[in-house]
């Protein structure tokens, strides 16, 4: 790291690295503090696509941290940045909540189900077999099949939930059709969200919880990584990964002092 150039943006994940089952880290509040301060580039990221950039600032607002709505990008954001890319005006079939459907029809998307361009899997708390099933039909009659994120699970107070990624995989075994997705590992969230806050990768540090999706995502985008131990990935788990963080701390405050 002695190499690298200063750090002159910040991007943090959210959950496991600001706050842990709807409760603020300690440090989190003076780590967002010093970064609104300095009045360096900085974005909070969510794999979660099930929030709307409004719906986090408020929930983080109501925790004490005061995170500007431009300054939370989340998969929903970046799944449709993609699609603006990749086909701009096109359509979807949804399976998901405001923040991915807000973020469809902010670029002009229409959400259909007769014919559409894309089936596109998000994080929701309502699965539904009719829907799983329509996702299927339409993949297997072309519809190209897009994902917000590859979690498996997701944190709640009572344990381990399903997430998009195992629902992706039993769409997956039903069509043979595996989907492309747009949020973390994938360093095309991170170079997006780099683009929108005017950062390059060189200068930026990413902060994170998870050495699979975090600190790959990072490192693929040529940041430094800085994996903190307050979430999901242990001390002892970090060996069993082919890749290393920059810098391990044990949360969040570790890190005020360098901003």
């Amino acid at each position: 790291m002695a190499d690298r150039k200063p750090i002159e943006s910040w991007l943090t994940d959210m959950d496991g690295v600001l706050i842990h089952e709807g409760v603020p880290i300690p440090g989190a509040d003076a780590f967002i503090k010093k970064l609104r301060e300095s009045g360096k580039p900085f974005l909070v990221l969510t794999n979660n696509s099930m929030y709307t950039p409004r719906d986090l600032h408020a929930r983080l607002s109501r925790m004490g941290l005061d995170v500007p709505i431009e300054n939370i990008w989340t998969s929903a954001l970046a799944t449709a940045k993609f699609l603006d890319d990749q086909r701009p005006g096109g359509s979807a079939y949804v399976i998901g909540e405001a923040g991915l459907t807000t973020a469809l029809h902010d670029i002009g998307y229409i959400l259909t189900d007769h014919e559409p361009d894309y089936v596109v899997l998000g994080e929701t708390r309502t699965y539904s077999f009719e829907a799983m099933t329509k996702a299927v039909r339409l993949i297997l009659g072309g519809a190209r099949f897009i994902c917000t994120n590859p979690d498996e699970t997701g944190p709640s107070a009572e344990g381990p939930l399903p997430a998009t990624g195992a629902v992706a995989a039993l769409i997956t075994q039903a069509t043979g059709r595996k989907p492309y997705f747009a949020g973390k590992p994938n360093p095309l969230m991170m170079r997006t969200g780099l683009n929108a806050i005017g950062a390059h990768s060189e200068t930026s540090a990413m902060i994170g919880d998870r050495m699979d999706t975090d600190v790959l995502a990072g490192m693929e985008a040529g940041m430094q990584t800085f994996l903190v131990l307050t979430g999901l990935t242990r001390p002892e788990r970090v060996e069993d990964f082919p890749y290393r963080p920059s810098k391990i701390v044990d949360s969040i405050a570790d890190l005020v002092d360098r901003v």
